[in-house]
């Protein structure tokens, strides 16, 4: 489809004639008055029979509307594979409701590869974009899959992101904050079958907590029907290394008690290797390249254990109660490092080889209790708590050596290292909804305690102290964050409303023991926001927000510990790291509630970053935790979603932005360096119902993205193919699919760090091609629909970078 700029085609953007308005509704039956779900339901323009007011797909059982239409006629068509079509002539005035609409089954019908699958539903809100999924053809797979194809989500190094920034997960409003992996292996266990929809909030109200960007709010569907439910699946990836997941989930619905019980296992044997250069410089030329290769295997396993227990005390009160546990232990890291050292004319000066191991035991648990009220007022309250312990102990052996072109051996250098760390997290929080007339307000308060314990020890130090000094610490950490706020939303005819305030105050005290520093920080900041939407007609509408909210250093960011890769490369975290203020504003345009235009900006004042630095006296390299200067983004996002026919669904998202951090280069004299780029993000993603009666179907996913900055390096672009198949069997009580995922192996890509007297780069290569075949079997009621809710709170996101 081409949009041509024309002055008819802009006139009928951006302007509307005022009418009554009415909704549309109807029933679609069979002729043994059997609802007729995802038939095919169109508006035409009764002047030329064939231009598309408006579009939709009846629902399971049978029944469709049209909101907001224009009193006028209309031709309706009907459409469904193996059916004749209907063409009728209606008059719509004011709300109107069409008698039974029956469809008579075609003689002679073909036996063609066809199906009217139901599409994905897409809606614009005052504050949010709604992605309903809910029996859809893209509820298959798992949560993990359908949140990667939600309206502008991109997934960059195994983290989902919008706008170049990591998201924050939701489910039924409760947050969910892991570190990436233990996400990722949590929501590849939940079924895409049982989410109803997915929110893309770009700008969050004052409810959420102010920490953070984006939020992909999850919704599950809520039972309707009393039974059990169970299912088994697993899944087998084979790239470079065989990996496998199973698991199995379990329901039950009663009259008063509500249970979800899921456990699933994972085992991973993973390859990674990068490529590298620094060049060092002195005096304006280069004086010495080192050239890395880098291999490491890792071999991991984890449990992850999920419990929700409902209790419906009354018709209006509820206590809800969920665990859950997330093991990793004995995950191994085999690191192996080849360094070539050049001189100025690049003959080889030295060789440094380095072999270390890492082993890390973790695990996360968390606990959740909250009651929940609804008045006969209409009024809703909610009192929730929060605990979670989190514990890490990590122990590494480097052995360094060091030989000359000959490759003779000229110095050693080893280390061991062991690290530990103890968290726990506890939140206390009340909430109430209510309606003052036709405005709707909430408010509620949270309170957070966040204490940190962690330590390392070095042994067999002497060299590193030659270079570094004593790295033996222990640090201290406590965080209390009192928060309140308010909110009011109203609707008018073609308007809608809404603005918050939330106020939060911190208390931060870190200390370092070896070192005896004191880091104590104390503020109060107020964040509002804003949405005003205006609905021109029902083709059009237009939205303005804005929201001001904070970024807070994670905790391990604020560890001042540091990590080597051996003697002259390291990771450092920064106790004097300070939270950060961001100003965002989004402008919106929805054109037949299918085109999504929406245009941003993004002034993330001094974020948090890792950036690198080279010492090039010392010939090091350290990646440190540092505030921005500053941090800016603006860009226009464009989404779509249409079909090319009844059997071919497609959506695709484009993205042009603008990304700039400026920041001290410490190691170039103290100059402020400012790094920008203009890029474009892209995917498309393909459905393609293979099959009658739609239990087959194939998917094809292709996504590029331009240059884009982290921190100090810029990315190169990378692109990703990947196609699927799924086939239900046994009427749907089982279901197999597969999948071959970065076909062409271009999604990884190289980052570089090109400024001043700094000169390094990497390539980082990892399993991103596989073929993945996974299986599922459902058993008792497995048509019931589930009640699964998040058991994670906010603070959890800053447990791991």
């Amino acid at each position: 489809m081409r949009i041509k700029p024309t002055a008819t085609f802009i006139a009928l953007l951006f302007t509307s004639l005022i009418y009554s308005q009415g909704n549309l509704k109807g029933v679609i039956t069979d002729q043994n008055q059997e609802p007729v779900p995802f038939a095919n339901v169109i508006l035409l323009n009764p002047q030329d029979s064939t231009s598309v007011y408006k579009g939709t797909i009846s629902e399971a059982d049978g029944s469709f509307e049209f909101e907001k239409l224009e009193d006028s006629s209309y031709l309706l068509k009907i459409t469904y594979v193996g059916y004749q079509d209907i063409l009728r002539k209606i008059m719509v005035d004011g709300d109107t409701r069409l008698n039974s609409l029956k469809l008579i089954e075609a003689s002679g019908a073909l036996d063609e590869v066809t199906i009217n699958a139901r599409k994905p539903k897409i809606s614009r809100e005052v504050d949010r974009l709604v992605f309903d999924v809910e029996n859809s053809n893209l509820s298959s797979g798992n949560t993990w899959e359908i949140l990667r194809k939600a309206p502008g989500v991109i997934e960059s190094q195994g983290q989902l992101m919008v706008r170049n920034s990591p998201v924050q997960i939701y489910l039924n409003d409760r947050k969910i904050y892991l570190s990436a992996d233990e996400l990722k292996t949590l929501l590849e266990s939940y079924s895409a079958e049982n989410i109803k929809s997915i929110e893309i909030i770009t700008n969050p109200p004052a409810k959420y907590d102010a920490e953070g960007g984006a939020i992909l709010s999850i919704h599950t569907s809520k039972a309707i029907a009393a039974g059990y439910k169970g299912s088994l699946e697993g899944n087998y990836t084979q790239s470079i290394y065989p990996k496998f997941q199973l698991g199995t989930s379990h329901y039950f619905q009663g009259e008063k008690l509500n249970v979800f019980a899921n456990y699933s296992y994972s085992h991973r044997k993973e390859y990674k290797k990068d490529d590298s250069y620094i060049n060092f410089n002195r005096n304006g030329g280069l004086f010495s390249r080192w050239e890395t290769d880098f291999e490491r295997i890792t071999n991991s396993e984890a449990h992850n254990v999920n419990t929700i227990l409902d209790y419906n005390l009354n018709d209006h009160s509820s206590l809800n109660f969920s665990m859950n546990a997330n093991i990793s232990p004995d995950t191994r890291f085999d690191n192996s490092v080849n360094t070539r050292i050049m001189n100025s004319q690049h003959q080889l000066d030295s060789t440094l080889v380095t072999e270390s191991g890492v082993i890390n035991d973790e695990s996360n648990i968390a606990l959740n209790l909250s009651y929940n009220n609804s008045f006969d007022n209409g009024g809703e309250l909610s009192i929730a708590t929060h605990y979670t312990r989190f514990e890490k102990d990590r122990t590494q052996k480097v052995n360094s050596r060091y030989f000359n072109p000959s490759n003779e051996p000229l110095n050693t250098i080893d280390f061991l290292s062991q690290a530990a760390q103890n968290i726990n997290i506890l939140t206390g929080q009340v909430d109430y909804t209510g309606t003052i007339g036709n405005t709707t307000f909430s408010l509620g308060g949270k309170y957070s305690d966040i204490d940190s314990e962690s330590g390392i020890n070095y042994g067999y130090q002497e060299d590193l102290q030659d270079l570094y000094g004593n790295l033996s610490n222990n640090f201290l950490y406590n965080e209390k964050i009192y928060a309140g706020y308010t909110s009011f939303s109203h609707d008018w005819e073609k308007w809608s409303a809404k603005a918050g305030l939330r106020g939060e105050y911190t208390n931060r005290t870190g200390e370092s023991l070896s070192q005896e520093e004191i880091n104590d920080r104390k503020y109060f900041e107020l964040f509002p926001t804003a949405y005003l939407q205006y609905r021109a007609s029902a083709n059009h509408s237009f939205a303005l927000d804005y929201s001001r909210r904070i970024s807070r250093p994670r905790y391990e960011s604020l560890n001042p510990f540091r990590y080597f890769l051996n003697e002259t490369n390291y990771n450092a975290g920064n106790p004097n790291l300070v939270a950060s203020i961001s100003n965002n504003f989004n402008l919106n345009y929805t054109l037949n509630n299918s085109w999504f235009f929406d245009f941003y900006y993004r002034d993330h004042g001094k974020t948090p970053e890792t950036l690198a630095f080279q010492d090039n006296e010392n010939l090091t390299i350290r990646y440190v935790s540092q505030n921005l200067l500053g941090s800016k983004g603006y860009g226009l996002d464009i989404f779509h979603g249409f079909s090319f026919t009844n059997w071919w669904y497609s959506q695709a998202f484009t993205s042009l932005f603008h990304q700039e951090n400026t920041f001290l280069a410490v190691e170039s004299n103290n100059a402020e360096v400012t790094r920008e780029v203009e890029g474009i993000q892209a995917y498309a993603y393909n459905i393609f119902t293979l099959s009658q009666d739609g239990s087959f179907e194939g998917t094809l996913f292709v996504q590029y993205v331009s240059d884009f900055l982290s921190g100090s390096y810029k990315l190169d672009p990378m692109t990703t193919v990947s196609v699927g198949l799924r086939k239900e069997l046994w009427n749907k009580r089982a279901e197999l699919s597969l999948n071959f995922n970065d076909i062409f192996n271009t999604t990884n890509t190289r980052l570089t760090s090109e400024y001043l007297n700094q000169s390094n780069s990497y390539a980082s290569f990892e399993e991103n091609r596989n073929i993945q075949i996974g299986f599922k079997y459902n058993f008792g009621n497995f048509r019931l629909d589930d009640n699964e809710r998040s058991i994670d709170e906010a603070e959890r996101d800053r447990l791991n970078p």
